[in-house]
Order: C-alpha cells, then sequence, then structure tokens
C-alpha cells in the first residue's frame, strides 16, 4: 500500500477512512495530525521576520528573516545543538517550521512578536491577518499593534539575550 493522505473536512471523508482501514493488511500504521499551519500564518510569520531582520542588530550582526526564523525557533523549541562532521562546526536539531502545526505557529508568532516588542521593533500594521491566523494573540490589547507605533509587551517569558 502506498502512502495515503486524508484532510477530513466531514463525514465522508471519515467513512473513507473507516473503509481504508477495514481493507488494510495487519501491521499497517495509522497516523492522526493536528491541521498544519495555514498559508495566512506562514505569510504573516515571514512579514515579521522580515520586519525584525530589518530593525534588530544581533550581537552586532543583521541576520537574515531565515536565521531568525532559526534563532527563534531554536528558543521556542528549547532546540539541541550537535557538533557537527566538520571541526568547530554546529547543528541545530529540529528546526523546521513546514510541519508545525496551526497552535505551534502560533507560539512563534507569539514569540516574534514579544521578541519584536522588547527590541522596539515597529510592526507596521498587521491586525487583519493576525486575527485570522493566531486569535490567541488578537485578542490581548497589546496585540492591537498601530503603524509606527512600538509594541509594548513587557519581558517575554524566555531569556533572549
Amino acid at each position: 500500500m502506498t502512502r495515503e493522505v486524508v484532510q477530513i473536512r466531514g463525514k465522508a471523508d471519515r467513512e473513507k477512512i473507516a473503509r481504508w482501514a477495514a481493507g488494510v493488511p495487519a501491521g499497517t500504521t495509522v497516523e492522526f495530525r493536528a491541521p498544519r499551519r495555514s498559508l495566512d500564518q506562514n505569510a504573516l510569520m515571514w512579514s515579521l521576520l522580515g520586519q525584525v531582520s530589518r530593525q534588530v542588530d544581533w550581537y552586532g550582526q543583521k541576520l537574515s528573516s531565515e536565521d531568525w526564523k532559526d534563532v527563534l525557533t531554536a528558543s521556542l523549541r528549547r532546540t539541541r545543538v550537535v557538533p557537527g562532521i566538520d571541526a568547530g562546526t554546529f547543528v541545530p536539531l529540529g528546526m523546521r517550521t513546514s510541519q508545525m502545526s496551526k497552535q505551534e505557529i502560533s507560539e512563534l508568532l507569539e514569540l516574534i512578536i514579544a521578541f519584536g516588542a522588547e527590541r522596539s521593533v515597529q510592526f507596521r500594521e498587521f491586525t487583519d491577518s493576525l486575527q485570522e491566523t493566531s486569535p490567541s494573540i488578537a485578542a490581548e490589547p497589546a496585540a492591537v499593534i498601530p503603524t509606527s507605533v512600538p509594541v509594548a509587551a513587557g519581558n517575554i517569558s524566555r531569556e533572549v539575550a
């Protein structure tokens, strides 16, 4: 049997899965996962990372959006780092965001916003997309970010220097 993926949208999908399950051989593995991040969440993440990248110096360096994704994802996930194959190199483990659930990406978005707020990043207005992608952030009064006004969010819960 090849790999099959079904997004459950209703009764018909549930019935299809039940029929498949009845016909597969013993030993077949079935996996259920929470919905992955949405395209809107992904777009918001890259917008926020771009704004952080343009406005924050990190230990005297400007980092790219991709670099900031790695730095902030490592903080969120408490990423482990192991020595690389070449001497003097290190590799962070578990950095992918493409497999994040909607809840995980919401947590990453919250971290990006809090991190930026502590560093006076002036996020341009994004409240509409924020409401759709991360309602828990948008529900907070500090998440309503007017154009050209820094967020005042206080300290974030992680040590990020």
